[in-house]
């Protein structure tokens, strides 16, 4: 049974005063299963009203008390992963064993968090004269405005979260209405643990206008943005012409080298297996395949053969790799950009085509040869198709992947030192995993370069995001 879903707002769970309520669709059928309270002005300043009441209190709590609060929420969520994840999987679409690694991962960033919330130190610096204590102090820069996206509804938001209470700040939470109930699910984890009323909100609703009302609000001291480039950028700029501080995870369009002297079985499975994660959902899902010419032709033959393998189906279907895609605008999107593709002079080798009539079901699609000029050789897909190209040097290889202006992950698989430490030198991008998939742990930093963001949603970088300095001098009485 799929719930129903209300806003959480200084500790009660509560409808808006509308009345309004938004639909919410299963991805696998298109039908409606539930609806989702929409927020309006009368529940964002409660919200803001609670979370800057709550903040003076929470920002006085001890750093451990603070880590046995998170603790006590990851335990809430784990007891309950079983419960919740079959609803991630009925309102967004993934397998529901993709649905549980999603909960899984997110009590290991609440307790990773909390820990290193305690470890948050300042700092002495040597003064100049006797007498004088010079200190480097981190605050809680204040109350925190969250949005997330709809591909990783709990996973997302929990980055924001755990980072920000952990910093000692309190949060607004606008999250997904395409998929809501897994992480209103989650803030009910948070809730019952005991957080003081108001440390977390949560609100649903129209997405500009809940964030043209928050972000210039005087009580938002900080802006977290997880989603697309464009949207981001209209939001760093609202929030820069109120001087808030700003995180924005955006858009990538990931390359993925294959050197002719690599593991090629391992960097094709891995190829595989990441790419059609979440039907492509994923922001740092490589996408412009590299493949050096002594190599290419076999790497493309084994690639569409483990392609061609995956079997799609509903979530809730045994032995399913992929489910479908979130929403019908993804459906659209392949479309144009596969069509495009072929119209160009590239060369779809499977997939290509939407999977029946009911849900919003996509075929894993691999097309080739692709020329620079196609739309998606510059537009991220975000969906279950990549392109496969070919290189004749490390520089050609290189060229390629810096020639857009993200630059959030990218990929390189290589026997020869050499290479690698070209890769890692010249390759532009906020994240660069060489011979593996090391990406998104609770412990390394997540974050993009050029058009895909600033400030880091993972390590102890993300949490300084949540904090500002204070520098105190203090000369003995």
């Amino acid at each position: 049974m799929y719930p129903d879903t209300e806003l959480f707002i200084a500790g009660e769970w509560t409808n808006g005063t509308s009345g309004v309520t938004l639909p919410i669709l299963n991805p696998a059928t298109g039908g409606e299963i539930g609806r989702v309270a929409k927020a309006g002005k009368a529940e964002m300043d409660r919200a803001l009203v609670a979370a800057e009441r709550a903040f003076r209190q929470w920002r006085k709590t001890t750093a451990r008390e603070r880590a046995k609060l998170l603790h006590a929420a990851a335990d809430n969520l784990k007891a309950r992963l079983e419960d919740i994840a079959p609803i991630l999987t009925m309102e967004q679409g993934k397998p529901l064993a993709e649905a549980r690694s999603e909960l899984r991962n997110a009590d290991d960033v609440i307790r990773w968090f909390a820990e290193e919330g305690i470890r948050s130190y300042g700092r002495l610096i040597p003064a100049r004269r006797g007498g004088v204590q010079q200190m480097v102090m981190k605050e809680p820069i204040g109350v925190v405005a969250a949005f997330t996206p709809w591909n990783y509804p709990v996973a997302q938001a929990i980055r924001k979260i755990s980072a920000a209470l952990a910093s000692g700040c309190t949060v607004i939470l606008k999250a997904a209405e395409e998929a809501p109930a897994s992480c209103a699910a989650m803030v009910r984890a948070f809730a019952d643990a005991g957080f003081p009323d108001g440390a977390i909100n949560l609100l649903y609703g129209i997405p500009a206008e809940i964030s043209e009302y928050l972000i210039p609000h005087p009580a938002i001291r900080k802006v977290s943005f997880t989603g697309s480039t464009s949207v981001g950028k209209r939001l760093a700029s609202l929030a820069g012409a109120h001087m808030k501080r700003v995180t924005m995870e955006l858009g990538g369009h990931a390359p993925y080298i294959v050197c002719a002297d690599a593991d090629l079985p391992k960097a094709v499975s891995m190829l595989a297996e990441h790419k059609f994660h979440n039907a492509g959902q994923v922001c740092i899902a490589p996408t412009r395949v590299l493949v050096e010419e002594p190599v290419y032709d076999r790497v493309l033959e084994d690639f569409v053969t483990a392609v061609k393998a995956i079997r799609i189906g509903d979530g809730f279907t045994g032995g399913v790799d992929m489910g479908p895609m979130a929403n019908a605008r993804r459906l659209d999107a392949m479309d144009r950009l596969i069509g495009d593709a072929v119209a160009r002079g590239g060369r779809l080798l499977t997939g290509g085509n939407r999977i029946g009539n009911a849900g919003f079901f996509f075929e894993p699609t691999v097309l080739a040869e692709v020329p620079k000029e196609a739309a998606i050789m510059n537009e991220e897909p975000f969906g279950p198709v990549a392109v496969v190209n070919r290189f004749s040097s490390i520089d050609e290889a290189i060229d390629e992947a810096n020639r857009l202006p993200v630059g959030l992950a990218a990929y390189a698989f290589t026997r020869t030192q050499r290479n690698a430490q070209r890769f890692a030198d010249d390759i532009e991008a906020g994240m660069l995993s060489i011979n593996d998939y090391g990406l998104a742990y609770a412990e390394v930093p997540f974050n993009g370069i050029k058009d895909s963001g600033y400030g880091s949603e993972g390590g102890a970088e993300a949490l300084e995001t949540f904090q500002t300095i204070k520098f105190v001098s203090q000369t003995n009485f």
